[in-house]
């Protein structure tokens, strides 16, 4: 890592995306903290933190990146029926806090989170102002089973991380999530790095040429003002 920019705590400033390592795929600089400024320089040009308990705060733009266009998500028939038939309900912004810590829990195929109490205590700071959001999924019988949260930058909203602890429930949590970005003006949903799950739901690959020209475009960009409003 001795080729990566080191970021300075006083110095909001990163280096050109562009210039992201292709191995680690996209890894871009190091150190830094997570106060609301920094975390939206780096959201305002397609930059992410993600590391892990023990090591300092990377700042990340991988090459592809996946994406949602909001109007284009794709359901399944089978979780159409799951979106009739299993009672769940969805909320917005009712418990940011606790799905932040849901999307921290160890899963099976790893140890540890890269949701640290750290990356915890700063997303909370961003949803106090606002800035961030979280989608709930609830059983019939009110308990929390799914859910995501993510950063708004203008019309992008950056998709951070989802859990799911019953069929389908993170899925639900997206479906209603896109629902509302397209109705209130958002253009791009943000999902970082591919996955099976992502893309059986319609997402898209996008160089990170064309995301950042995406960014760029949209980032200063108003949403409805009827926005989070609930």
């Amino acid at each position: 890592m001795s080729g990566l920019t080191h970021l300075c705590e006083n110095n909001d400033h990163f280096p050109d995306p562009h210039q992201a390592l292709v191995e680690p795929n996209g890894l871009l600089a190091i150190g830094g903290d997570l106060k609301p400024s920094r975390l939206m320089a780096a959201y305002r040009h397609g930059i992410f933190p993600w590391f892990s308990h023990n090591s300092p705060i990377l700042w990340w733009s991988p090459n592809p990146r996946c994406v949602f266009f909001p109007s284009e998500l794709h359901i399944t028939r089978s979780l159409f029926k799951s979106l009739r038939h299993r009672g769940y309900q969805v909320t917005f912004d009712k418990a940011f806090t606790e799905v932040m810590i849901e999307c921290a829990a160890p899963r099976d195929s790893q140890q540890e989170t890269w949701i640290t109490d750290e990356m915890i205590s700063a997303y909370k700071t961003l949803y106090e102002q606002k800035i961030a959001h979280s989608v709930e999924v609830w059983s019939a019988s009110g308990e929390l089973i799914g859910g995501l949260y993510g950063v708004c930058v203008g019309q992008v909203f950056c998709g951070e991380s989802m859990f799911h602890r019953a069929r389908d429930a993170s899925k639900v949590a997206l479906i209603y999530l896109c629902k509302y970005l397209n109705q209130w003006g958002y253009q791009l949903l943000d999902c970082q790095l591919p996955t099976p799950h992502l893309q059986s739901l319609g997402a898209k690959l996008l160089s990170r040429d064309a995301y950042l020209d995406k960014v760029s475009e949209l980032r200063d960009k108003a949403v409805s003002t009827e926005a989070w409003q609930f």
